[in-house]
């Protein structure tokens, strides 16, 4: 479950919708418009490149999955790379978008699958968006890629405070029907990673095991639920 998914539970993946912008309002705003999700005048897909930056829980992949979802709802097909694709294939024509994610950590190969992608999306007008850790000029990549990444629209994506996550955690939990005392909200908060995504996480499997064991979501029900993991 990627960072900032308000629907969890009954969507299929992370959207636009369920992100939580806060301080990163312009960046989804931009995706908004670019993907034409309805709230604006119309489709744009801009091969103008995007690239998201930020560190690990700003919501980097879930929005760049969110772009990939609401490409397919329109019927479009997209190149996907990531660190995880050991060996990427070639570019497809009939592919809509390229999005590359987590670029900070590719290796070799993927760095020149990632600049043959970029530059045959370019040709075709097909948008980039593209994220990572670090911003375009510090990317330990090679020269011809780097440049490209940063020649567009830079978005710098900010984590959330924890007045944010809160407010998140409270929103995600009524959804869901699950009651988060003050009290429950502090320890979760405080005891566990800063990464929502983590914490969206452990409310999925506290909601479970509160469901499987008839009890209320408590500090004790926690503790037990991970004495018992």
């Amino acid at each position: 479950m990627k960072q900032l998914a308000l629907d969890i539970g009954l969507a299929s993946g992370p959207t636009l919708d369920g992100f939580f912008a806060g301080p990163n309002e312009p960046a989804l705003q931009h995706l908004r418009l670019w993907v034409g999700d309805g709230r604006g005048a119309g489709v744009l897909h801009s091969p103008v490149p995007t690239y998201l930056w930020g560190e690990s829980g700003s919501g980097k992949s879930h929005l760049l999955e969110a772009v990939r979802a609401a490409l397919r709802d329109q019927g479009a097909s997209v190149g996907w790379l990531h660190p995880g694709l050991a060996d990427p294939p070639e570019f497809d024509e009939c592919w809509g978008a390229v999005l590359l994610d987590d670029v900070h950590l590719y290796t070799a190969v993927q760095q020149h699958a990632a600049f043959n992608w970029f530059v045959n999306a370019q040709s075709l007008q097909r948008g980039v968006v593209a994220a990572g850790a670090l911003p375009p000029a510090d990317l330990p990549l090679r020269e011809d890629l780097r440049t490209r990444l940063g020649w567009g629209h830079v978005f710098h994506l900010q984590v959330l405070g924890e007045s944010e996550r809160r407010a998140v955690l409270r929103q995600a939990a009524d959804s869901r029907g699950v009651m988060l005392s003050d009290e429950v909200l502090d320890y979760m908060l405080h005891r566990f990673s800063r990464d929502l995504g983590s914490l969206m996480e452990l409310l999925v499997q506290l909601d479970g095991y509160a469901l499987q064991t008839q009890r209320a979501i408590t500090i004790p029900l926690i503790r037990s639920m991970l004495e018992n993991e």
